[in-house]
């Protein structure tokens, strides 16, 4: 009897289902959606001091919001906000006029980004199988998979893919013009590389499957949708090009990346590999399955790599028969995000990462044909079971369906089930709601906080890539945000690196004090370790910025005592768990002082 019903629900189409059922599916994919982004806003207010990694770039500087005095003249924070797409911009000033505080709003943005991708990826999942379960699942794994991801959590402009870039599909299924139109708008002020990825799909559609064969379409209508589409495109893609004449460009070039060491290895921006796999097809930013992603997670996912066989055996697996011929979406879909792939490789850095175009199609993708291709193995399942009055067979689908249900409830602990259980770690999805960072310096950050607002700290301990965020005070360099794709940019951040290396390891005072004039440094952040020799290594980021690095390190083997180690203890404006806070203008009058007993 279980078995009947089951298999009534998942072969049911929603023509033939009863309103009440098809709101039960919609609604109940929805309160997982809001749990998991509840999920989310517990983590990132877990702790006063929490936020999501790259929030450290791209919201901090929207503190000036709030209050228009921070970062005053900051080229950090000039670069982050020069290079945010404008509809993200334009969204965090609006909730920054009603009061909305940038970082909180981060944390908020997940919840409606998951229900709105939910409803969509619903509505999507119907218009290629209209079975109201079938929606109830694609959405269930997708919402996981965002939830191992750290795309959505962190409130930047990649989390808005999702609602956005799904809207667009399910418009575009729907073949309605206007407000798919508005979804590749909103793709491109949101998120650019994905609007290029809806624009692809809008040419190759105008490819179709017909008597046998493929032909380009005899519909003008087509034309005119796909037409406007890439106007709307390329109107937004102009606005880029516009804005792109900035102090901060061009973008650099691949000759020049291949020379640079933070473009290898460890490096800030990692990108070429001499290994030719690892490079082509799992490194996180050149890759064309990037490891990292976790695009294949939950792995109920890779069920979908078998719809296009189930497909093709309507016999066994009846369901089928209900696909409609929107399933060839998947192909609209893979084309454009493959070609632009290979087009930002010939074009690096233009087009920035490539493995963007790919990574986020996957996820959406594989969360769309799993959930259909585990819907219809089911239906196939449960046939099966009842076709011949054999217990065994109902036995064998109830316990299918039972452990099958149970592993997708138990996602959200899986991480803690993967620690209890090694040996099915693999099973488990990893690191759930990854990517918050906490700080753990509370008196460091309420004491930079209460200093003036155009304070400017000079360190290269790695605790200055969360002082932006946390004190609100900007801070010379870090390495969060060592960013070396636009020439304009980096040239002065890497020349204030090597600045500050060579003052911070030299004996000489006369260099200190030059370095805080030329800089308007008002404190320096030490770590209690800066001037041991293992400090300046190939392990720490400041030594990709060669021959400073190099030398300092040099300096240090011989013995020499750098002037600011000297200084120390004499000019300690603050001390807490190992760091040290320098006041600048103590160093400056004890090295005015040395120059004139050196006279």
């Amino acid at each position: 009897m279980l078995v009947a019903q089951l298999q009534h629900m998942l072969s049911t189409p929603a023509d033939k289902t009863p309103r009440s059922r098809m709101i039960f599916w919609f609604c109940l994919s929805l309160t997982f959606a809001a749990v998991y982004g509840l999920a989310i806003i517990h983590k990132g207010f877990s702790d006063e001091y929490v936020v999501q990694d790259d929030a450290r770039q791209h919201v901090f500087w929207m503190a000036r919001f709030i209050d228009p005095e921070l970062f005053s003249g900051d080229l950090i924070a000039d670069y982050f906000q020069s290079v945010a797409p404008g509809g993200y911009t334009t969204l965090y000033r609006l909730a920054a006029i009603v009061g909305i505080d940038p970082i909180v709003f981060s944390k908020l943005v997940p919840l409606p980004i998951l229900l709105v991708t939910t409803a969509y990826c619903f509505g999507v999942c119907l218009q290629i199988l209209p079975v109201p379960i079938a929606g109830f699942l694609t959405t269930l794994l997708l919402n996981q998979s965002l939830l191992v991801a750290d795309d959505v959590n962190s409130g930047t402009p990649r989390a808005f893919i999702y609602p956005f870039f799904l809207g667009f599909l399910y418009y575009l299924l729907k073949v309605s013009p206007l407000p798919c139109l508005l979804m590749i708008g909103l793709l491109g002020l949101f998120y650019p590389q994905m609007m290029l990825v809806a624009c692809g799909m809008m040419i190759v559609r105008l490819i179709q499957w017909q008597d046998g064969r493929l032909q380009l379409s005899h519909d003008r209508r087509d034309y005119l949708f796909s037409g406007a589409a890439l106007l709307v495109g390329a109107g937004v893609m102009l606005l880029y090009v516009l804005e792109g004449a900035s102090e901060f460009g061009p973008a650099i070039k691949a000759a020049d990346a291949m020379t640079m060491p933070e473009f290898w290895g460890t490096g800030r921006a990692s990108f070429f590999s001499k290994d030719a796999f690892d490079f082509w097809v799992v490194l996180p930013r050149s890759g064309i399955l990037p490891r990292t992603s976790k695009i294949l997670k939950p792995h109920l996912m890779l069920l979908g790599l078998l719809l296009p066989v189930l497909i093709r055996w309507p016999h066994p697996f009846p369901l089928v028969r209900e696909v409609t011929n929107k399933v060839w979406v998947f192909i609209h879909l893979l084309l454009p995000s493959i070609g632009l792939f290979f087009l930002a490789h010939l074009l690096l850095f233009t087009l920035h990462h490539p493995s963007r175009y790919v990574q986020h199609s996957y996820r959406i993708g594989m969360a769309l044909a799993g959930g259909i291709a585990l819907t219809i193995l089911l239906d196939a399942l449960c046939r099966w079971a009842i076709a011949k009055t054999i217990p065994y067979r109902r036995v064998v689908a109830l316990t299918v369906a039972i452990v099958i249900g149970t592993f997708m409830l138990l996602f959200p602990v899986s991480d803690p089930l993967g620690r209890a259980i090694p040996s099915l770690k693999w099973l488990f999805a990893g690191n759930l709601i990854p990517g918050f960072v906490t700080g753990g310096k509370e008196e460091l950050y309420e004491f930079f906080a209460e200093q003036p607002k155009d304070s400017v700290i000079a360190s290269v301990a790695q605790e200055a890539n969360n002082l932006p965020t946390f004190s609100r005070r900007s801070v010379l360099v870090a390495r969060e945000y060592a960013i070396p794709y636009h020439v304009g940019y980096y040239n002065e951040f890497k020349e204030r690196v090597s600045a500050l290396i060579q003052a911070q390891y030299s004996p000489n005072p006369r260099d200190v004090r030059r370095f805080i004039e030329k800089y308007d440094v008002d404190f320096w952040l030490l770590d209690k370790r800066a001037f041991e020799l293992n400090y300046v290594s190939p392990k720490f980021w400041i030594w990709q910025y060669q021959p400073t690095a190099q030398a300092a390190r040099d300096s240090l083997k011989q013995g020499t005592v750098p002037f600011i180690a000297q200084m120390a203890e004499p000019c300690t404006a603050f001390k807490q768990d190992g760091l040290t806070v320098l006041k600048a203008t103590c160093l400056v009058e004890k090295a005015k002082q040395q120059e004139g007993l050196g006279k």
